[in-house]
């Protein structure tokens, strides 16, 4: 499945001018079932946190938590990494054009070599983990980046589909809606363990795109997507589309947040030192 280039197509049609940029924000944080757990996890961090905070988005995409981190504290430090270089650039552009270039920053990094002891008060992993191979000596740089106090924010799937793969064949070959994922998913049990041999003195997870939460990330990513993928005249009926699906996502979107889930495709997990 071609998910890479479709997001690469969007965020180009978005990022010719800082409205645009920000519009694109805005309905991602609408429309992504994980943007609105992440938010709740953030808003109630936020209560607490520190006035001259240090944040660390640790894989930064398109910037998007950098952007609503920023509208939190004004006074809170912001970094950005990605492996990306076109994204670092991308990013740090559009942060200038909207003049909070002075307190926030991307830098390209590879999290595996990443090394600052004790700096960051909050690290956001938003869908990163099940990327890389050695997961757990990012854990154990992320743990060390952090101050005493600190905690490790992470959204991942789970081992419960939330890669969307399937093992068919003799071969047993791998089809799915996201091919670039490393390992399927983190068992619950599997990820705090980790995160605990990685030197953090507590975990707490819990499961998250339980049966609304799927409904809705269908709705809103799965069957545009693989309707983009194969012709790109949708992208001329993609808002009409959305327009007829949003208010029952929506729904889907709130019910998943504020539901308890015994099992889920994804997960919500809060590391603290």
């Amino acid at each position: 499945m071609q998910y890479d280039p479709i997001k690469k197509s969007l965020g180009k049609v978005f990022n010719n001018t800082p409205w645009l940029r920000i519009l694109f924000y805005r309905l991602l944080d609408l429309l992504l079932l994980r943007s609105w757990h992440i938010r709740r996890e953030l808003k109630k961090w936020s209560v607490s946190a520190p006035v001259d905070s240090r944040v660390l988005d640790a894989g930064s995409g398109f910037g998007q938590y950098v952007w609503r981190i920023s509208s939190m504290g004004k006074n809170w430090e912001i970094t950005g990494l990605d492996i990306k270089p076109e994204q670092i650039e991308d990013c740090n552009r559009f942060f200038r054009k909207v003049n909070l270039d002075s307190r926030v920053k991307f830098r390209e990094t590879d999290l595996t070599g990443f090394d600052e002891t004790e700096q960051y008060n909050l690290i956001l992993s938003v869908d990163v983990l099940e990327h890389i191979k050695d997961d757990v000596l990012v854990m154990h740089n992320l743990c060390k980046s952090l101050k005493t106090g600190g905690i490790l924010l992470i959204s991942t799937p789970s081992d419960q589909g939330g890669s969307d793969t399937h093992h068919q064949g003799e071969n047993n070959s791998v089809t799915g809606f996201i091919d670039e994922h490393v390992r399927d998913g983190y068992n619950i049990d599997e990820i705090k363990a980790k995160l605990i041999n990685s030197g953090f003195s507590r975990v707490e997870a819990r499961y998250t795109y339980g049966t609304p939460g799927n409904i809705a990330w269908k709705l809103t990513m799965k069957i545009p997507v693989l309707a983009l993928n194969k012709s790109k005249l949708f992208f001329v009926l993609l808002p009409f589309y959305y327009l007829v699906v949003f208010p029952f996502s929506y729904l889907m979107n709130y019910f998943d947040v504020n539901m308890y889930h015994k099992k889920g495709t994804g997960l919500i997990v809060t590391a603290y030192k």
